[in-house]
């Protein structure tokens, strides 16, 4: 099976780099699970090791009770975040350089000490983080038309592309995370509110869920990984001109525009 995990990052790979999304593997495999998603994931990122990237940190994907109940499944998802994908605040993404990228808003964990799990807890995440910052997160998919099923998500980095980190560092232990208010702008408008709430009833427990994850691969979180805990809004595909603002309650805002 290892050569077969490979197969299909190596197709991956390919997608990403000619903008050509591939055929669902949960259409062409049949009992493509989540396991052998992970499997297919750890080699894709291996090869982006090999080729200069580090890991500079994961991200977490459906984390709202609304979108575990839409791929019917009880559990997030995570990828990793690599060097090359982080973007300045502010600034112009091309949109010919991704496939169907959506923006979405999220609360990034900085972490000052490592988390290894089984066990870890809500209060451990936050003992364990130096600060909280606003983030987006620029998914993207290198499955055609976003046909997917979760096994294909996660295979695919769990559909991550780039992501911006806003330059305020916040203490964790001086804020409520749950009550962490968002207002989440295109062009100017709203295009939707939310609370920190809204991921899992706590930001801090999609970190807990990630690490304990994570061990069972034995896998852990480590000191200076940033950890994007979920999206508070649905996704919103940008076109070119399109800038979007999320501004959070006490933790600042941050920005992209497309082009």
């Amino acid at each position: 099976m290892t050569e077969k995990y490979q197969q299909l990052a190596d197709r991956l790979l390919t997608a990403e780099r000619t903008r050509e999304g591939i055929t669902p593997i949960t259409e062409e495999i049949k009992g493509f699970n989540a396991e052998d998603a992970y499997r297919v994931q750890f080699h894709l990122i291996n090869n982006k090791l090999a080729s200069g990237n580090r890991i500079t940190g994961k991200k977490i994907g459906l984390t709202s009770l609304a979108a575990q109940n839409q791929f019917g499944v009880y559990e997030p998802i995570y990828g990793s975040l690599l060097s090359n994908m982080e973007v300045v605040d502010g600034v112009i993404i091309r949109l010919e350089d991704l496939l169907l990228p959506k923006v979405e808003p999220e609360i990034g964990f900085i972490l000052g000490k490592d988390l290894t799990g089984p066990g870890v807890s809500v209060c451990d995440v936050l003992r364990a983080t130096e600060a909280v910052v606003p983030a987006l997160e620029i998914a993207d998919s290198r499955i055609k038309d976003w046909r997917i099923k979760v096994p294909d998500a996660i295979a695919d980095n769990s559909s991550s592309a780039r992501f911006i980190l806003g330059g305020k560092l916040t203490p964790a232990a001086d804020l409520d995370l749950r009550l962490t208010g968002l207002v989440f702008k295109k062009n100017g408008e709203i295009l939707g509110t939310a609370a920190g709430a809204a991921v899992l009833g706590h930001p801090a427990a999609a970190v807990a869920w990630l690490a304990n994850k994570m061990a069972e691969f034995e896998f852990s979180l480590k000191a200076g990984e940033v950890v994007l805990a979920g999206a508070l809004t649905a996704s919103v595909a940008p076109q070119a001109g399109d800038y979007f603002e999320a501004c959070f309650d006490r933790l600042g805002s941050v920005s992209v525009r497309f082009a």
